[in-house]
């Protein structure tokens, strides 16, 4: 049997416990911003002394630890760079992350021994680009997620010495590789300062619009309606944000006419929170482009991408929760394993992956697809309809019991799986008790602990519980809540 090279399995670290999580469950590598000159500023724990932590853990465990310095830097923050680099720097990380030419310049200039990898908002999309970076001294190239696998192993053939790293799970951006305005244009949260607040995400309605005798757009007047004493148009029709709707909006455009310019359709969008605000935007032959993205899941491709010889996976997620980052690296890592060792992809590794809440999955630009497997209409929540974490496993135990921190609802009955390090466990729970050890039927949710019954060999560190959802059900009514209201069922009832 062929055997491969493994690359290497790289998950997001927003915090320290991330980080051990990810870690225990088999990433070989995190990445983790400095606050100040990463994209990640929102939900980010790592300062200077966390980041030394983090650092001196990984290496501790024969991992590494990558610094982000991905931001696009104005001039107040070349000020600072240099001083606040040569901490960083002392602590030793493994490489840093960056995509601004100026920082790099900077960085060979002031720590030639820094090992350098070039962000993915630096869009390499070509074999030159990387060949250039390459030359001028970057070991390694995170690719554009808008690269087919076809031209990532064409790049992989014209530049062979340069490590490639290719993102195969997580969120994906509306944005040509984060380079993002529409959060800066809506709220004033720029994106490429690190404060982004996905307002891709958000539930938008559309309204057709036209041009008035000044050039400007404004809305077209519905049938039997005037507006600002412009006249009713009988062609205006007002377009909801129902997922039919939203298909419609960005699949009713006039094919072009020879090789002519393609028929236009502008429409106004406006976001519930903010109905007085109303923004542009124009239709062409190739759709509306202010969606909620799918997110990424490549799994299927990891033994091509091992096969090609990429060097790292990685997994996107750093303002993830620390299930996100046990859950996905437990699954990656059985992919690559067997992807090395000349073995077919396990098929259930695919349905395993969502456990996780997520808003639809695609394999991304890896693949050609129409435009709507890329897109998800109906909303831009993450849910999950086969299992949902509830608890975590604190490490305290008596005899054959073991407490666990309630995150979410869990009772008597439900069907179960304990997940660790070691592997997992399913089966029906059949009785669990309180912190005062008496019987209990329901783990109530967040901030409680309950004991479970587990076998005293088992190994709990890093150890997880998860429920399976029935049929009908997903993390936004894990229990039939709204099932049952809309039913007129009596809650007590169901539950």
């Amino acid at each position: 049997m062929t055997t491969f090279a493994k690359p290497e399995l790289l998950s997001p670290a927003g915090s320290l416990k991330n980080m051990r999580y990810a870690f225990a469950y088999g990433a070989d590598a995190v990445y983790a911003g400095q606050p100040r000159y990463s994209l990640r500023v929102r939900n980010n724990e790592f300062n200077w002394e966390n980041l030394e932590i983090g650092i001196n853990e990984a290496h501790a465990l024969g991992k590494k630890f990558y610094i982000v310095v991905n931001i696009a830097p104005h001039n107040a923050k070349l000020k600072t760079f240099i001083k606040d680099m040569e901490r960083v720097v002392a602590m030793k990380p493994d490489a840093f992350i960056l995509s601004d030419p100026g920082l790099i310049m900077l960085m060979h200039q002031y720590f030639p021994e820094a090992v350098l990898h070039l962000s993915v908002q630096a869009n390499a999309v070509n074999w030159a680009a990387c060949k250039f970076w390459y030359d001028y001294g970057v070991s390694r190239v995170i690719l554009s997620r808008e690269l087919s696998l076809d031209e990532i192993e064409e790049i992989r053939q014209h530049v062979p010495e340069l490590e490639l790293e290719v993102f195969v799970h997580g969120a994906l951006c509306m944005a040509y590789s984060g380079r993002c305005l529409l959060s800066g244009y809506i709220n004033k949260r720029d994106p490429n300062q690190g404060t982004c607040t996905n307002a891709c995400r958000w539930q938008y309605d559309l309204q057709e619009g036209q041009e008035d005798e000044l050039g400007q757009i404004v809305e077209r007047v519905a049938a039997g309606e005037t507006v600002d004493g412009r006249e009713e148009d009988p062609n205006a029709k007002l377009l909801n944000s129902s997922a039919d709707d939203l298909k419609i909006a960005v699949n009713n455009v006039e094919p072009t006419l020879g090789i002519g310019q393609p028929t236009n359709k502008t429409f106004l969008i406006t976001e519930p929170r903010r109905p007085d605000e109303k923004m542009t935007a124009f239709e062409d032959e190739h759709g509306t482009y202010i969606m909620n993205s799918r997110d990424l899941r490549a799994i299927q491709h990891i033994p091509r991408l091992t096969q090609m010889g990429v060097h790292s996976v990685k997994i996107e997620g750093r303002t993830k929760s620390f299930f996100y980052c046990a859950r996905t690296a437990q699954i990656y890592r059985q992919a690559i394993d067997d992807a090395a060792a000349g073995k077919e992809l396990d098929p259930s590794l695919i349905r395993q992956l969502d456990s996780l809440a997520h808003r639809g999955y695609t394999d991304g630009f890896l693949q050609r697809h129409t435009h709507d497997q890329y897109q998800h209409y109906v909303s831009g929540n993450s849910t999950s309809d086969f299992q949902q974490f509830v608890g975590a496993f604190t490490g305290e135990r008596q005899g054959n019991l073991a407490l666990v921190e309630v995150k979410n609802k869990f009772k008597v009955g439900d069907f179960i799986e304990i997940m660790t390090p070691k592997g997992n466990k399913s089966y029906r729970l059949e009785k669990m008790f309180n912190r005062k050890m008496e019987p209990t039927d329901v783990a109530p949710g967040d901030g409680h602990k309950v004991w479970l019954e587990v076998d005293p060999e088992m190994e709990l560190e890093y150890a997880l519980v998860l429920r399976y959802l029935e049929d009908g059900l997903d993390t936004t009514d894990p229990h039939g809540r709204k099932a049952a209201a809309n039913a007129n069922i009596n809650i007590k009832e169901l539950n």
